[in-house]
């Protein structure tokens, strides 16, 4: 056990270490990451990258897990969709990059040692939170895409929806944080 504790004191003096995996990353260097990961999963599987329109595709397996049929649903009808669905969660390009997003953050959370349980302050932080989510979640799916699939990828697609969708964005932070401050601060 001393040789574990041993090695991780040494290794979190490292500066590499420290720079990579302790300090966070500037607004450039993030946004320079950005890019290159965008380009290389539009190179790899030819779609642009996108996040919530996998989450609805998990969705979906889950009801057919349970024995429900989304095959005459509007947003599964297309062929592509009912491609999707029907190569499975393993094999879909999106799964991969969202399970990769979730396991990546919780392992760069653990290495800068900055994992904590919180407390939660009242059940209006929850309401908060759930509320917050939902909507979301519902503004995702009517965007066809969240900040990374509409915004992101829209901009560096060079779409106008990008653009429009920016500006939507930064009107409804500017809301919710105000509400939220007037609400549930």
């Amino acid at each position: 056990m001393s040789g574990f504790r041993a090695f991780f004191d040494k290794l979190g003096k490292n500066k590499f270490y420290v720079m990579i995996f302790k300090n966070p990353f500037t607004y450039v260097t993030g946004a320079i990451l950005l890019s290159i990961f965008q380009v290389v999963t539009l190179a790899v599987t030819g779609e642009p990258w996108g996040v919530s329109g996998t989450f609805a595709n998990w969705g979906a397996w889950l009801y057919q897990l349970v024995g429900g049929n989304v095959d005459k649903w509007y947003y599964f009808s297309s062929e592509g969709a009912q491609a999707t669905l029907a190569r499975g969660f393993l094999d879909d390009p999106g799964t991969m990059r969202n399970l990769g997003i979730i396991f990546g953050a919780l392992a760069a959370t653990l290495l800068a040692s900055q994992f904590k349980l919180k407390k939660i302050k009242s059940i209006r932080q929850v309401v908060a939170a759930v509320l917050g989510g939902l909507m979301m979640g519902y503004g995702a799916r009517l965007a066809f895409g969240c900040n990374i699939g509409a915004l992101f990828s829209g901009i560096a697609s060079l779409s106008v929806s990008g653009w429009v969708y920016a500006i939507f964005l930064f009107v409804g932070a500017f809301v919710g944080s105000k509400l939220l401050a007037k609400f549930f601060m």
